[in-house]
């Protein structure tokens, strides 16, 4: 039987998100043709956890470790770290030095990914349409006045690179724009200040092997705060209806950009993509290369309502890493 690892963890705000959605795969992974293995990274710290057992250290020279005087290699990695180093391309440098598949994208398309305003860039070229955003580094001055007469009130201010809603905020004065960016200096070193949309919340999963493409069913997202911060994502202050009561037209305009991002992205595995509808027009917010899977999370839940099972999913993304 094929050895699974699946990696957990990861050195930012949402490390324990990860674990959730770890303990969520683990759960769902057929045992009957896969033997997994959850590998918690922390900084330098990469151990095995087993229940009721030590945890045991990973040797990075070749990712194996030693259980009951036997060596354990795998035979792929499942990357469940949302934040660095999962998302943002390191781990998958590692893994592309060692030759050992991996669940997600590329090294290239994970640090383009990760990078909001990169990737808002470089999709722009491919006449995505957005919301307009500026960026702002570490120790820039911001002039805000002049940004709010750019990208008009309110502003959403977030950590370029993160995730989870941890650093965000909706700024509606002028005022509260320096503490607001202020805030999301403390999750990353630069920080995108991006113009609010009004119009409705939508998501969409999806996964491509080298046989299959499945769009999930769409989510709409109303949140019962002013916008899908981390109360509304993990604490049930929002209203999440899969499939979204939306017009078959916009249903396939969400699906085709959609279809479209993942190609012109080059992506790998499950991801998920991100927008605002409104007026007939859809603006993309962001994609994520390794969406949550926790109970609460968009992807199962859009999973769930489809003739598909998440161990279906898994099985299928596994099986195309190991041809």
């Amino acid at each position: 039987m094929k050895n699974i690892a699946i990696i957990a963890g990861g050195n930012s705000s949402e490390h324990e998100i990860s674990l959730k959605s770890a303990n969520r795969i683990m759960s769902a992974i057929d045992i009957q043709k896969f033997n997994p293995f959850l590998v918690v990274i922390k900084d330098s710290k990469w151990v095995v956890r087993q229940e009721h057992l030590p945890e045991i250290p990973v040797d990075k020279n070749d990712f194996s470790f030693i259980n009951n005087g036997i060596k354990i290699t795998f035979d792929c990695a499942y990357i469940t770290i949302h934040g660095t180093p999962g998302e943002d391309g390191k781990l998958q440098g590692y893994f592309d030095m060692i030759q050992l598949p991996y669940s997600t994208c590329d090294v290239l398309t994970a640090a383009l990914s990760f990078n909001k305003f990169a990737c808002k860039s470089y999709l722009a070229t491919a006449g995505i349409c957005m919301p307009k955003a500026i960026q702002v580094l570490e120790d820039e001055k911001i002039d805000a006045d002049d940004i709010i007469r750019n990208l008009g009130l309110p502003v959403f201010v977030k950590p370029n690179e993160g995730g989870s809603s941890f650093g965000i905020n909706k700024v509606k004065s002028v005022d509260d724009l320096q503490k607001a960016v202020d805030e999301a200096f403390k999750e990353d070193k630069s920080v995108i200040i991006e113009e609010f949309i009004e119009g409705r919340e939508l998501t969409c999963g999806m996964i491509k092997t080298s046989d299959r493409k499945l769009l999930f069913p769409i989510t709409e997202i109303i949140s019962q705060n002013e916008f899908f911060d981390y109360d509304a994502k993990y604490n049930g202050q929002a209203t999440e209806i899969t499939p979204a009561n939306i017009s078959e037209e916009a249903a396939h305009l969400v699906h085709d950009v959609s279809s479209l991002i993942y190609d012109k992205m080059r992506c790998k595995g499950l991801v998920r993509i991100d927008y605002i509808y409104s007026r007939g027009k859809l603006y993309f917010i962001e994609i994520n290369i390794a969406p949550g899977m926790t109970a609460q999370s968009l992807v199962p839940q859009q999973i769930n309502t489809m003739d598909e099972t998440l161990t279906d999913i898994i099985t299928m993304q596994i099986e195309d890493l190991l041809k």
